[in-house]
Parts: C-alpha cells; structure tokens; sequence
C-alpha cells in the first residue's frame, strides 16, 4: 500500500518531467532525496493544497505566502550620531583580507566529458563527442559545470605564494551543485578535503567560515533547531565544528554547533560575526514550519552589536546568502539592524551569486543616505560560465584610530581561455582593481551610491561593470533596457521586495516586472 509521501514523490517527479525542468532520471533521483524532508515541514506547516502547488510548480498554479511579518527588538539605548567615514592618514598600516567564496568542487569532474549534458551539473562522466578539444578543459569550462580539485589546490598553491594576508574570510558552498545525487558522506568528504587544503596552504592563519546553502542534504534543507533527531542539522554542524576547531575559540565553536552561526575577537577593537544565512533564505523549505527569526539569530545579532557598540569594537559581518536574496521579514528586520549599528558595522561581506556585485544599504527615514553596503564577491567556480575568481579586500589596517573598513578591492581570475591551451600553465591575474577601474575616491557607501548613478547615464561605464561582472566572460546578449533596469535596482537594496528604491532610479516599470526580469539572470 502506497502511503502519502509516496504519492506527492509521485506526483513531483510527473510535475518536474512533465515541465522539463530536468530529465526524468534526474527527476526521481532529485525527489527521493527531498521527499521525507520536504513532506515532514509541509506536514508540519500550515500550507493548504493550492499553496503546494504554487511553491512547486509558480504562481501559475498557485500563490503562497505564508511568511507574516515579524520584528526583532532593538535596545533602548540610543542610536549614535552618524559620523561620515574618512579616509585613513596616508602613514596608517592597511591589512589584506583574502575572501574566498562558492568553491563547488566537482569530484566527479572529468577532463574531456562532455559541457553540453542534459543534466543540470556537466563536464563529469564519459568522454565529449565531437572533434578533438571539444570536451571539459583540464582546469574547468565555460559551461554549466564546477571545478576540479586540482583547479582548487593550484589556486591554494598561487595564494600561499601572494603577499601576506592578514585575515581569511570562506563564505561556503563546498559541495558542487549535483544535488539530486548527494548524500552525507559526499559533504563530508567536500568539508574535510577542501578544509584541509586551506590549512595546509595558508597556515599559520586561521580561516573564519560561514556556512553555504550547499553544505546540507537536501540542499538548502536547514532546519532551525526546534527539529530534533535525525532530521536535524547536527550531522553537518557538529562536523564543521570538528573541521574547523584549529580556527574557532570554544565559545564559537559553541554556537557553531547549536546554529550554524558565532562571533569572535579578530583583534582588539575588531569582531567577526558569521551569520548562518540559510536561516533567512526563499529556498529553505524547513521555514514553512516557522519563519519568525529562525535559531533567535538576528536577537542574537542585535544583542553582539549592543555590546560591540558599548565596548567601541568594528564588526565586520560574514555570510553566505546576501541580504536581498532573504524572506522579507528577515531582510527588512537585517536592514533595521545595519541602519541602528552604522557606526559599528564596518563592513558586510557575502557570497552565493558566484558574480562580482554589491548591495546598498540607506537610512530607513529618508532612503537616500547610504550608512553600509554588502560587498557580494564572485565565485571560485565556474559555475555557470565564468572564469574562476577570488577577491582581495584592503582594509584599514591596526592603528589606535582604525575604522577597519574597506579601502579598496581586487578581484583575480584565472582565465580558462589561455590556462586550457596545450602546454599552457595556470596563471591567476588581476582582472582589475576597484577604485581604479571605477574612478572612485575612496569605497565607502556614498561612493557606490554616486556609482550606481554614473552606471545610469554612462552606458560604455556599465556596460564595463557587466563584463566585470561575470568575470571578465560575459554572455553574449548585452544587458541594455529591462535586464539594466533590474540590475541597478538590485544594487541599490539590501533589503528584498522593496520597490521604494527602485523609484528612485526613475524607472517606469513596475516592480514585479523588473524582479522577474532580475531573477531570470541570478545564478543559485
């Protein structure tokens, strides 16, 4: 006798097939793996049958939005006065921060297999057919494919021959993205490899993790930890806490293990706080249950920055998912958060996108003073089409007076083009510098503001930004009108599903026209 669960697998596997949105193996293989996990938080929400539907197949079949809203406590105390930043003294010391994102490594990646599969992960298995060089390139491919481990341990091995890091920032996504296949074991394996390849390379550092939306299986499944037992996140926490307790102090590590999430001393006058952004994120089904400030996260939050605030410590904030990409709620509590602590909030730094961007943060009573901006670094995979990247930040360095912000990047590729080459050996390059390529004085908030405008009216200058964008190997199709549009809308907020900022670009379009044309060009 078929029991419940076995009929919705039923079901979801026809409705993927039937709406080619894989293929049929694909399918089945995706829906076993999410089955019990997604029927368990279904079973235990409050979804009716017309909002399943919806949250499956789109709003063709139905419309879901079970998230109310919610807000977090922001202490009594008040809010400093805002001090614009300045630079630092010519003869201030500066710090370089490495921020590594997004490594995908592919342990089925195969040299000479085909790039153009059917599946929605290539360049593993059998050889390409066609003409000779026609197959995966050694180092990776321009194509919908991650990388091989060898492409991951010479970029390791390039970085322990750069200038001295100060800090080590690895915003997650270990895993590659055959995700209708994975089981524990592989993200395990993909933790403690690619964990040790980061130890052995850039010891003595410490490198400072946060956790991707990939690590889990199923991926994205991340349940806040009212979910007990097997279904709950303590494999993977528990795991990482293992992997990583060469880097974290115990009391880290503590909270680590509970949630995904801690903060820590980098230095005096500086903390790191690493947020677990799968608490916040559209695609995390365990948060049909309850969505209201998953794990207590963002009081947490607010209570670490009360107390970095009284203490007169900077903060730089780490995590996966950028703000923009959460559930309302979560994203415009966040938005709050940023605007209270501007003054002690020196820098946000994600990943997720696998593309170079940025997200704009202004104060909520007027939307037109930039207080913070989240810096969304590109990928090392290629995931999908890119060449492989990392980024260097310069920050204000150790002095009595430092605001420990972002001075300036880089961001360095390895281009697939010349490193695939018979013969040819990898060489990681500067693709190129961001006050430098942008003619900015300096990279604080207002000045990415004063950018997003330029990009408005300078065509040739955002055009410039696109290639930069993906990497230095944009697709073919120019970005011009609808897609321009909708990315410039999305640079200027930090917070989703906020048309306010849009407006203020002049644009005519409505909203939810600019957010579908977005979401057609946004990588997962």
């Amino acid at each position: 006798m078929q029991t419940n669960e076995d009929l919705i697998g039923r079901l979801a596997a026809s409705v993927c097939t039937e709406l080619r949105l894989a293929p049929r193996e694909v399918c089945q293989a995706a829906v076993q793996l999410f089955e019990k996990d997604m029927v368990s938080a279904w079973a235990r929400s409050v979804l009716r049958p017309a909002e399943i539907c919806g949250l499956l197949v789109g709003t063709s079949c139905g419309h879901w939005d079970i998230f109310s809203a919610w807000n977090v406590t922001l202490p009594d105390t008040p809010k400093p006065p805002p001090v614009p930043p300045t630079p630092p003294p010519p003869s201030a010391p500066t710090a370089r921060l490495l921020f590594l994102t997004d490594l995908h490594w592919d342990q089925a990646y195969t040299p000479g297999s085909d790039p153009a599969c059917k599946e929605p992960l290539c360049c593993r298995g059998g050889r390409a057919q066609g003409p000779p060089h026609t197959g995966a390139g050694y180092w990776g491919e321009y194509s919908k494919c991650d990388l091989p481990l060898h492409t991951i341990e010479n970029l390791l091995q390039h970085l322990a021959r750069a200038p001295p890091f100060q800090l080590v920032y690895w915003t997650g996504d270990l895993p590659a993205h055959n995700v209708w296949q994975q089981s524990r074991a592989d993200q395990l394996r993909a933790l403690r490899t690619l964990t040790a390849l980061l130890r052995k390379h850039l010891a003595p550092l410490p490198v400072y993790p946060a956790v991707g939306n990939h690590e889990a299986v199923p991926v994205n499944g991340f349940p806040p930890p009212y979910v007990q037992g097997n279904q709950s996140s303590a494999w993977l926490y528990h795991a990482m806490a293992d992997a990583w307790q060469e880097w974290l102090p115990p009391p880290a590590l503590e909270t680590l293990r509970a949630s995904g999430f801690y903060t820590l001393q980098l230095r005096p006058g500086l903390r790191l706080v690493s947020l677990n952004m799968n608490f916040c994120s559209e695609a995390n089904f365990w948060l049909l249950i309850n969505a209201t400030d998953p794990a207590g996260q963002l009081q947490w939050l607010v209570g670490v920055l009360q107390a970095a605030e009284e203490q007169e410590e900077k903060v730089h904030i780490i995590g996966h998912i950028p703000p923009a990409h959460c559930l309302k709620s979560w994203s415009w509590n966040y938005y709050r958060i940023v605007n209270r602590f501007e003054g002690t909030i020196a820098a946000q730094f994600f990943g997720h996108t696998h593309v170079d961007e940025f997200e704009m943060f202004y104060d909520e009573e007027t939307l037109s003073r930039p207080v913070s901006v989240a810096f969304v670094a590109p990928s090392v995979t290629t995931y999908i089409s890119l060449n492989p990247g990392y980024r260097v930040y310069q920050l204000d360095g150790d002095h009595p007076a430092s605001s420990h912000m972002v001075l300036d990047h880089e961001t360095y590729i390895l281009n697939l083009t010349e490193a695939n080459l018979p013969g040819a050996v990898p060489r990681w390059q500067q693709l190129y510098r961001a006050r430098e390529a942008y003619g900015l004085p300096s990279v604080f908030p207002a000045d990415w503001d004063r950018l997003i405008r330029r990009f408005q009216g300078d065509e040739r200058l955002f055009q410039f930004f696109w290639y930069l964008f993906h990497k230095g190997h944009p697709p073919r199709e120019p970005c011009r009108e609808g897609c321009k549009t909708a990315l410039l809308c999305a640079l200027r907020t930090g917070r989703s599903a906020d048309p306010s900022l849009c407006h203020a670009l002049g644009t005519r379009l409505p909203f939810h026209q600019i957010q579908g044309l977005w979401r057609q060009r946004r990588l997962c």
